[in-house]
């Protein structure tokens, strides 16, 4: 029998973290227990709203965060604060298949767009690897506002 995963992040910025891994993925928010939200509605307001009805205080509001596959494919991302920084690669990393089925110069120039729009989102470009048939197709190393590692594939 399989089972579902979350991937869980430590994060010093929940919320901004997890946003920012929203338009990675087009992925969503989930709505707060019980809160139905409408089409184009902030998540985090609803969750401030919810969070300030049971008690929970402000000062605490940023302590954890989610995004979830709209169609309901993908793990669901968990982002909790941590107190400290990130200080060591990654032991496991997302890959983010951003050119399916494409090969040699039309992927690396998909990856290379997909790339330019993570950048602008706060990502940083560490390193690109060449296409090495037929072990690699080639691919791009980046790494998310708050430096975890990941690839785009």
């Amino acid at each position: 029998m399989s089972r579902e995963i979350q991937v869980t992040f430590d994060a010093r910025d929940p919320r901004g973290l997890s946003a920012f891994w929203r338009e990675v993925l087009g992925y969503v928010h989930p709505a707060p227990p019980g809160v139905e939200l409408a089409e184009g509605a902030d998540a985090f307001a609803a969750w401030d709203e919810f969070l300030e009805r049971i008690g929970v205080p402000e000062e605490e509001r940023n302590s954890g965060s989610a995004v979830e596959d709209p169609d309901g494919n993908g793990p669901r991302l968990f982002f909790q604060q941590v107190p400290e920084d990130k200080v060591a690669k990654n032991r496991v990393h997302l890959d983010v298949r951003a050119a399916p089925g494409l090969q040699g110069d039309e992927r690396m120039a998909a990856l290379e767009a997909e790339c330019d729009r993570l950048v602008a989102l706060g990502a940083t470009r560490v390193s690109r690897f060449e296409p090495d048939p037929p072990m690699s197709g080639g691919f791009i190393v980046m790494t998310d506002p708050e430096g975890n590692e990941f690839c785009l594939d």
